[in-house]
């Protein structure tokens, strides 16, 4: 499955988003703190309690090989759940991204560690570390739900999920949808158009 994982990333968002038939889109102006990083795993879902991030240290604890931590509060304050020294323990343990629907700091030390993290926010303001919240509920970013093992995708665009029994069928699709468009786009490049190719003058005139 790490291979479809890889697959999924490099196909990238718009292409999975479309060959999953509208796949939900997290639905964010995110932050993509490693330009040009791209990425795709498992979710480990993760509610906080508000501004506090003592789960985001419980998720690293015990986070597999290739999941994607999705980490989430009440309310999405800006206030900072992850910084550099968690961020170190994530890519030691091998996760593949982080999707923080709230915020991060020490960005600077973030690009250079290279670990693949989306963010609503980056702000200075840290969190607390008191209360406890749940590891592996659904939760909500963006408008899209997302459960535990859900599939999260991400890279420039912004974020796609595809649930967890559809990532075969939705892979399928993608490699094909990206055939067609490799076809499609030599047709372009010789100076035909999608106007004529999609059947949309007839729409138009």
């Amino acid at each position: 499955m790490t291979d479809a994982f890889a697959e999924l990333a490099r196909l990238g968002t718009a292409t999975v988003h479309e060959a999953a038939g509208r796949a939900q889109v997290v639905d964010l102006p995110l932050i993509q703190i490693v330009p040009g990083s791209r990425a795709a795993g498992p979710a480990r879902t993760v509610r906080c309690a508000q501004d506090d991030n003592l789960m985001v240290h419980a998720a690293v604890a015990e986070a597999a090989p290739g999941e994607v931590l999705v980490l989430t509060m009440p309310t999405p304050t800006p206030v900072a759940l992850v910084g550099d020294l968690l961020a170190t323990q994530a890519m030691a343990r091998a996760v593949a991204a982080i999707l923080v629907d709230a915020a991060v700091r020490d960005v600077e030390e973030l690009r250079g560690l290279g670990l693949p993290i989306w963010a609503r926010h980056v702000r200075v303001q840290g969190a607390e570390k008191r209360i406890p919240g749940a590891i592996g509920g659904p939760v909500e970013v963006g408008g899209a739900t997302i459960r535990h093992g859900d599939v999260v995708v991400l890279d420039t665009d912004g974020a796609v999920v595809v649930e967890e029994w559809r990532v075969e069928e939705v892979l399928a699709a993608a490699l094909e949808r990206e055939e067609r468009e490799r076809v499609k786009r030599g047709k372009l490049a010789a100076g035909a158009l999608s106007y004529d190719l999609d059947s949309l003058r007839e729409l138009v005139e």
